[in-house]
This record gives C-alpha cells, structure tokens and sequence, in this order.
C-alpha cells in the first residue's frame, strides 16, 4: 500500500495544531481500568471454554471416538467467531453513532449473560440433542456481543491516552487478556486438582461459567460511570449523522485497503494468540499425552511472566515505534515456531517451558503494542465501525478457526509439528503486513487534534505551530 493512499483515507483532514486536548490523568486512568477490565471479563469467559473444551466434549456430545469429542467441541468453539463480523457491523457503528461508552456497556452484560447461561445447560446425557443445540446457541450470544467488544476497548483507550503514551496505556487492553486468561486457566487447574476428572465432568466444570454472572455486573458498573471520550466529543454532529446514515458502506467504500491490512495484521497476529493462549493446554494433554493440570500450570506460568512485561513493551513501542516491536514478534514466530515446538515435543518440563517461553515472547511484543497500532488505522468519525469490522472479520476467519483448522490437520497429517508450520505461514503473513504499515507512535490519532498530558506540554505545541 503507497504512503499516499493510507494518508488519503486514514488522514483525511488535517487538525490544527493550535487545538490541543490535554487529558486527565484520572479520568485515563478510570478509562482504562473499565476497558482493560472488561477485555479481562471478555477473555475469561472465552479461555474457560478453551480450557475446559475436552471436558465439554464429553458433556456435550455423544460418547465414542475421543478425537470426534474434541473436534466438535472446537467447532461449537468456532461458531461465536462466526457471528463476531456481524457484531462488529452492528456495535461498530453503533458506537460511532451514540458512542463508545453505551456500546461497550452493552456488550459486556451480553457477554456475562451468555457465559452464566452455559453454565446452566444440562449434558447431553440429560436432554439429548438440545444440549449441544444450547450451547451452541449461547456461544453464538458470546461470540455476538464480543464483536463490539474489542474495536471498543481499544478505541476508547486510544482516545483518552495522550499521543505519547498511548502505546503504554493500550497495553493495558492485552494486560487485561492475559488476566482473563490467566484468571480461567487458573481456576480451571484448582478445579482439576480439587474435584479430580470425574467430578469435574458431573458437576465442576459449571463453577466457572457460574461466575461470569456476578463479574460480568462489576464490569457493567464500572464502564456505565465512565465519561465519553475527547475525541467523539470533539466530533461535529454533522459527522455522526454521517455516521447513522451509512457507515457500513463507507467504510468498505473509502477504506477497504486500510480494511485489508487490518485483517493482516489481525490474522497473523491471532493465529498465534489463539494457538498459543487457547490451544495449547489442549495440544499438550491430547496430542502428547500431559495431563491437564500439568499443561495448564506451565502456561499459567508462563503467561505470568508475560503479564509483569507487557506494560514495558508498551513504552517500547512509544519510545521506539509500533513497527519495530510488531516487526519483533511476527519474525520470532517465523523463526522460533518450529525450534519451539520441536522443544516442546521433548516432552520434558524445562523443554516444555522453554518452547512455550519462546512463543510467548513473540505474542508479547504483538499484545503489548496492537492496542495501540490498530486504532491509528482509522479517523474518529469511523473507527470504532471500521476496527470492529476489520478485527473482527479476521479474527473469525483465521482467530477462531484455529484450535479446530490445527487439529484437523494433525489427525489428517499425522504431525505434531503442524502448528508451527500453521504459525509460520501466519506469521509471514504478518511481516508483509506490518512492513506496509505506516508508523503512527506520538503522533496524534487521524481526524483528531494532538492529546497531551499537561498544559505545559500544550502550551509550547501552540508556540512550536506559530514558530
């Protein structure tokens, strides 16, 4: 893509520099606790099924091969990803329309909902053929609401942060993911380890779902008293009512080569995140005969880890750009999956660890710097529309999918390898991507004027522009 037409359609009007916002130190902080919250909530709720996905195989489905199980739990999985573009297309807009903070409260009590509902469903053994036939409806509620749910988070961070430290504040957005995530992988092993397999299939594995209820109504309180951000504020009504009349249209007319490389970035980047995050606890356990507890613990240590440097590489990502850390990760996953996983096929606990420690530390530099990258595609009048599309069309595709794409084509292949290869392809993909990105850090967000954080900072921007 030429630098022209990105400026053309993510720049499409020059702000000011003589408008400055200067941002509130408490009101950002506020903001991105009830985002990065949310994500937390979001995430939780997505990683319990992952966790739990050999266990809801057998509640689930009907009883025979092992592997049949496992793949139509997947691909109950997969199905919320399905619906995910067209949450996008119906909160994206809406949050360009009434804004970001009404959008992002209602997905979040979507998403409790349809967690503690499948927590409630009785087993296949129960009630037969509705059983699967529920839970895939709930997943379908899950998948639906979180199609609002990302492009809004990210935008609302973006928006508050001021232009230098956005980076380090959206990588509380990732923050938040692996403390979902870390959250449900360690409920889950405490499950395993207390109630043992077989109590866990009777009544255990319902515990965690249960609480999505009563986490979902804390992260609903804590965004319903957020303010709107600066920016759509600052947006003309004429703007909005742009917005109401055909958002949708627009944003496939005027912006389908940012859309594309959205849908890269997006792509190659959740390949790796589901693979790793989601997937793996199932590899080891099924493909290489670990116990689930023992699968779990390592990456529950391992996304620990992650999770103290994260924030770090956010101001990375501020100091030296979002390109050379999105650089970093996709060319680690190109390079390191196949050593990694050959690593990891050892066996061993240290093999393990350090197979999946390399892998994970390529997905950071990817987690701490995409919140940040992703929103700067788009000007304010369409963004949160436009990356609720764009991320949430590719995430179903490619995100999703890939749990259910891996184990099918180990089973056909016969090679516990093909992960990394499914990686690599990813991340090749990724690099292409992020080499046609434009770099965006300290700058400030297209169709908005500079965000700073102090009236110091604002007042020489002012006496820099007259110079």
């Amino acid at each position: 893509m030429a630098d022209d037409e990105h400026d053309e359609e993510a720049h499409p009007g020059a702000v000011e520099v003589t408008e400055v916002t200067v941002t509130d130190e408490r009101m950002v902080g506020r903001a991105v606790r009830a985002a990065a919250l949310g994500n937390a909530m979001e995430w939780f709720d997505f990683g319990l099924y992952s966790y739990l996905a050999v266990t809801l195989g057998h509640v689930f489905f009907p009883s025979g091969n092992s592997t049949v199980q496992l793949l139509s739990s997947f691909a109950t999985f997969a199905v919320a990803f399905l619906v995910r573009p067209v949450g996008g297309m119906v909160f994206g807009p809406m949050g360009d329309r009434i804004g970001r903070k009404k959008v992002l409260a209602l997905t979040m009590i979507m998403m409790a909902i349809g967690t503690f509902a499948i927590g409630l469903i009785p087993s296949y053994a129960a009630i037969g053929f509705w059983a699967p036939v529920l839970l895939i409806l709930f997943r379908l509620v899950q998948g639906f609401s979180t199609g609002g749910e990302y492009g809004g988070a990210s935008t609302f961070i973006a928006e508050y942060a001021p232009d230098k430290r956005r980076g380090y504040y959206g990588s509380f957005l990732e923050f938040g993911t692996l403390s979902g995530y870390i959250g449900a992988a360690g409920l889950v092993t405490a499950l395993h380890a207390w109630a043992g397999a077989d109590a866990m299939e009777a009544w255990g594995w319902r515990v965690p779902f249960l609480i999505a209820g009563p986490l979902g109504l804390i992260g609903l309180y804590l965004r319903l008293r957020l303010d709107e951000t600066p920016a759509f504020q600052r947006l003309a009504p004429e703007a909005v009512t742009t917005t109401v009349k055909g958002d949708l249209g627009r944003i496939f007319r005027q912006y389908w080569r940012t859309l594309i490389l959205c849908v890269a970035l997006v792509g190659a980047y959740n390949v790796t995140d589901y693979m790793l995050l989601s997937y793996m606890p199932t590899y080891l356990s099924d493909e290489l005969g670990y116990s689930d507890t023992h699968g779990l613990l390592i990456l529950l240590g391992v996304m620990a880890f992650l999770l103290l440097i994260i924030n770090r590489i956010g101001i990375l990502s501020d100091r030296f750009g979002r390109k050379p850390l999105l650089m970093t990760g996709m060319l680690g996953f190109l390079l390191l999956s196949l050593p990694a996983f050959l690593l990891i096929g050892q066996g061993s606990v240290p093999a393990i660890t350090a197979g999946v420690l390399m892998l994970g530390l390529s997905l950071v530099c990817l987690l701490g710097t995409m919140s940040a990258a992703l929103p700067a595609l788009f000007p304010t009048e369409v963004r949160y529309g436009a990356l609720s599309v764009g991320y949430n069309l590719s995430v179903s595709l490619f995100g999703g999918t890939t749990p259910l794409v891996i184990t099918a084509l180990i089973s056909a292949t016969g090679s516990n390898l093909t992960p990394a290869y499914y990686a690599m392809a990813a991340a090749l993909v990724g690099v292409l991507a992020v080499a046609l990105t434009k770099e965006t850090a300290q700058l400030p967000l297209p169709g908005s004027p500079p965000s700073v954080a102090t009236e110091a900072e604002a007042a020489q921007l002012r006496s820099d522009f007259r110079t």
